[in-house]
């Protein structure tokens, strides 16, 4: 292979590049806006939850009761409602999607030792977001039900609180959130999302510039050239190549500074994976590019087979551990999954090579498999 070749096929396709402002625009860009529309947009806590109340007691106990989801960061209070008219009304509309409907006699009840039943109405048309709200109004009622027990036992048997509370309390659960101790949804999204500005910038880029030397006729310089197969190969992936290794910087930039992710890995193994990953969907679009004639083609074959997979498969939204068996069979079969698994990994966990080789080895055989797939799909002779 001669190198300088290679730098004069690598130095053209940058004019090409840098001539076409759009295509610029593109290729430098558009992952950063990808990044910060999802990783704004892109947010799964469940917090300020609106709600409302039907407090048909009116009694100090109703209202210290109410008073728990109001000052909860998990809900914000509406206002109170005055039948159930105006529950309809409010959950149809969206204005709340929680009511709580305390009945008479609350307080009178509860202080006599009687049960009484709270009803909670909530919005279901989003079902994650219904079981997490669910699980607040669930925490909310044991944390009142155990106030008002050791109340009880102190006023009836005359033991001091904490004594009470302790025998409330005989089992203690205590619960330590390991990686993303905030639990915040950014932190595991944003990291995610670098994969996915990859993923579907990348191939795109390569399938565009590749065909475009079909659209142009400029192809047949190449074919009456000296230039050899795997030289013209090289050089045309190289900026593209260079270009997807500087938005892995701006991404990982972003993700650290803009939206306060700690990185708490090894930024070696970070960047020869980010590598592998950029020469895995490069090699993506040379395939694509290599069996289409129209740079519209490519692109709705490039957004087709990178994008959609990368959506369903990767874990970006939803763990692959959650999918249904032939879902997960699938998701294995792209590399974005391997990827998603490293920069977490490299992100939150701080785990090396003993932990994701596999995802690692995973990367290298599909960049391998791509450019050997490549190389043998190109041909110096034009195709009929």
């Amino acid at each position: 292979m001669n190198l300088g070749r290679v730098a004069a096929v690598a130095f053209k396709e940058w004019r090409e590049v840098t001539r076409d402002r759009m295509f610029l625009l593109l290729a430098f860009v558009m992952p950063a806006v990808w990044m910060v529309v999802f990783g704004y947009g892109l947010v799964l806590d469940v917090e300020d939850i609106a709600f409302a109340v039907v407090d048909r007691d009116q009694s100090s106990l109703s209202r210290d009761y109410v008073y728990r989801f109001v000052q909860s960061r998990s809900f914000n209070f509406q206002g109170s409602l005055a039948n159930e008219d105006e529950v309809n009304s409010g959950l149809q509309t969206g204005k709340v999607r929680a009511v709580i409907v305390i009945p008479e006699k609350f307080q009178e009840r509860l202080l006599s030792g009687m049960p009484v039943s709270v009803q909670t109405l909530i919005d279901g048309t989003f079902p994650l977001r219904t079981d997490i709200t669910k699980g607040y109004v669930i925490a909310i009622n044991a944390a009142f039900n155990e106030e008002l027990l050791v109340n009880y036992l102190a006023r009836t048997r005359g033991l001091s609180r904490d004594e009470a509370q302790r025998r409330t309390r005989p089992l203690r659960l205590e619960v330590r959130y390991l990686y993303n101790e905030e639990v915040r949804s950014t932190w595991s999204t944003v990291p995610a999302l670098v994969m996915f500005s990859l993923m579907v910038g990348s191939p795109l880029l390569t399938a565009l510039g590749v065909v475009r030397e079909k659209e142009t006729g400029s192809i047949y310089n190449i074919y009456s050239s000296t230039v050899s197969r795997l030289e013209f190969l090289v050089g045309k992936l190289a900026p593209y190549v260079a270009i997807s290794a500087v938005n892995v910087v701006v991404l990982w930039l972003m993700a650290v500074l803009l939206f306060a992710v700690p990185f708490k890995g090894s930024l070696l193994l970070f960047a020869v994976t980010s590598v592998l990953f950029v020469l895995t969907s490069t090699g993506i679009g040379l395939v694509v590019s290599l069996l289409v004639r129209t740079q519209q083609a490519a692109l709705i074959i490039t957004a087709v087979v990178s994008t959609v997979p990368t959506i369903l498969f990767s874990g970006l939204i939803v763990p692959v551990s959650s999918l249904s068996q032939a879902a997960q069979f699938q998701a294995h079969l792209f590399p974005g999954m391997y990827y998603t698994n490293i920069v977490r990994g490299t992100f939150l966990k701080n785990v090396g090579p003993s932990v994701l080789w596999t995802d690692v080895l995973a990367l290298g055989v599909y960049a391998a498999v791509l450019g050997v797939t490549g190389y043998w799909l190109f041909t110096k002779r034009p195709r009929a």
